[in-house]
């Protein structure tokens, strides 16, 4: 393959992606589109998605388009979102635009249909090759695997999160802080046809639930987040009791008793700060971060993936729009200097939204009736407010 019509080559570069995820992959495609020889390589023993929902806005839908994947294929279209008091009353609707799009995905959708994009376009993906350290070399950057495997690349992608071998390697160890905040995560059966395509936003004194349905309403996702003092581990996937998330959630109206009392597994995570990774490549071009790896956000503007998707298409742009006198270490410098300050915003932007939806009396009522009268009187206020954040496309920068 020498690439896309239209697409710059890189068929000279040999690249190797860390982490099967959302990043991982599509960082993949983005460098297969261009012709570069991609493999990637996922520590576990299958691809696989533990997690649940996630929200595609306009920014990620247009780097999915151009990465040849439409989203109507995989997850539904969302008509609005809606903010709610605890007791359930309707503060405020944002309608969304039909186009360019938000979808409301499962994450394991998202991810089977990367894998199969990469893959039809010539990529690999290499099961169980877990990074053990990084050592830079004349001819490229070597990375040593737990199997005793040792791999040398022209470019590295360190897609394999926050805890990145590649992160630590270029920065060195940062201790994030706890936000006092935890997470619950669960999946429900849905509602089926009747579900309509709406994320709804229930904001009480120091917590918050969100919910939309998934796969044309089949399933219910839900995302709890609670304010406490208590440290709870920081992960993905560590087993919750449904019964205490129920108990945490219990003043709460609406629909949202009913979708507790349908929880019968949950996830409990704490949520950490981590900051910014200032260095996102090496000086000699060989490495380069995308994703959490380089910029870990709290979930409350559902941007994590759309980043990680703006990342991906960015660095293969810059590579290959690179001259022949700067090579990679220019290319790695201009993605940065791209990608850094527009994901510290959003970054920044997600733990502003945190503390909106936590207000307490008074406060609570004034910031709602706030957002009432807004949304009476300019509705696509709101929204605008985030144009910043969903109309960026970066395919066309």
């Amino acid at each position: 393959m020498t690439g896309v019509a239209g697409v710059k080559d890189l068929s000279n570069l040999s690249a190797t992606v860390l982490g099967a995820g959302v990043a991982g992959l599509a960082s993949g495609i983005a460098l297969r589109r261009h012709g570069a020889v991609v493999r990637v390589l996922e520590q576990a023993a299958q691809i696989s998605e533990i997690g649940a929902g996630l929200q595609i806005s306009p920014n990620g839908t247009r780097v999915l388009r151009a990465l040849g994947l439409e989203p109507g294929d995989f997850a539904d279209a969302a008509q609005a979102v809606e903010l709610r008091d605890a007791a359930g009353r309707l503060v405020t609707r944002m309608e969304l635009p039909a186009a360019p799009g938000f979808f409301l995905c499962h994450r394991a959708d998202l991810i089977a249909a990367l894998e199969a994009r990469l893959r039809g376009l010539g990529g690999r993906v290499e099961l169980l090759q877990r990074a053990e350290r990084l050592e830079a070399r004349a001819d490229g950057v070597a990375l040593h695997t737990g199997t005793g495997g040792c791999r040398v690349a022209g470019l590295l992608v360190g897609a394999d999160g926050l805890h990145a071998v590649t992160r630590a390697w270029l920065n060195g160890a940062a201790a994030p802080v706890f936000t006092g905040q935890v997470a619950w995560r669960a999946l429900i059966p849905g509602e089926g046809g009747q579900a309509a395509p709406v994320a709804q936003v229930f904001m009480g004194p120091g917590r918050h639930l969100v919910s939309y349905p998934l796969r044309g309403g089949l399933l219910r996702n839900i995302v709890a987040v609670e304010e406490r003092r208590e440290w709870a581990a920081e992960g993905w996937n560590h087993p919750a009791d449904p019964a205490e998330m129920a108990r945490a959630f219990a003043g709460f109206g609406g629909a949202v008793p009913t979708w507790l009392r349908a929880v019968d597994k949950a996830a409990l995570w704490g949520l950490f700060r981590h900051p910014v990774a200032p260095h996102w490549h090496d000086a000699a071009g060989r490495v380069a971060l995308v994703g959490d790896a380089a910029h870990p956000t709290l979930p409350f503007l559902a941007q994590g993936a759309n980043m990680a998707l703006e990342d991906a298409f960015v660095l293969a742009d810059a590579l290959a729009s690179a001259s022949a006198a700067g090579g990679q270490p220019a290319a790695l410098a201009a993605y940065q200097a791209a990608r850094r300050d527009r994901c510290a915003a959003i970054v920044r932007a997600a733990d502003r939204n945190a503390r909106a939806y936590h207000l307490r009396p008074p406060l609570d009522r004034i910031g709602h009736t706030v957002l009432r009268l807004v949304g009476w009187a300019r509705p696509d206020l709101p929204l605008r407010r985030f144009a910043w954040v969903h109309g960026h496309d970066v395919t066309r920068a």
